[in-house]
């Protein structure tokens, strides 16, 4: 399989804060697909985009991203399935994976956890949620 590689970012762009982080997004809503991308990529951020569960799952383990962002509705296979599947995988526990979901109850909250996320977030995120979230990440490789 070949190895995937990342653009760098443009030096103009980079947020002073927060070193360029490499983020796999993985979201079936377009509109919201989008717009996190763009904010990502203003802050500096290199950004991968897959708009279904498998897709997302195997560009996950082939990208190897600081962060990915990873809506739980998804085609294909849900997002507890993608954590499952990459955790599951060799290597799997060094990714850093938010889950995405429009619930925010602790039922949910604690569905996510099992499956393996790291962090549990309702969408729509806040604005000033993003850089933090991606913050406590690690810088780029």
């Amino acid at each position: 399989m070949a190895r995937a590689s990342w653009p760098c970012a443009e030096p103009e762009r980079r947020s002073e804060a927060v070193a360029p982080r490499r983020i796999l997004l993985v979201e079936d809503n377009v509109d919201i697909l989008e717009a996190m991308r763009e904010l990502l990529e203003e802050m500096g951020h290199l950004v991968e985009v897959s708009s279904d569960g498998v897709e997302g799952a195997n560009r996950l383990l082939e990208l190897r991203p600081d962060v990915a962002l990873v809506d739980i509705g998804l085609p294909g296979i849900d997002g507890y399935e993608v954590a499952r599947r990459v955790r599951s995988a060799p290597g799997g526990d060094d990714f850093y994976l938010i889950a995405l979901t429009g619930y925010g109850g602790s039922e949910t909250k604690a569905k996510v956890l099992a499956a393996g996320f790291d962090v549990h977030m309702v969408k729509p995120l806040s604005l000033s949620d993003l850089p933090r979230l991606v913050e406590q990440s690690r810088p780029a490789r």
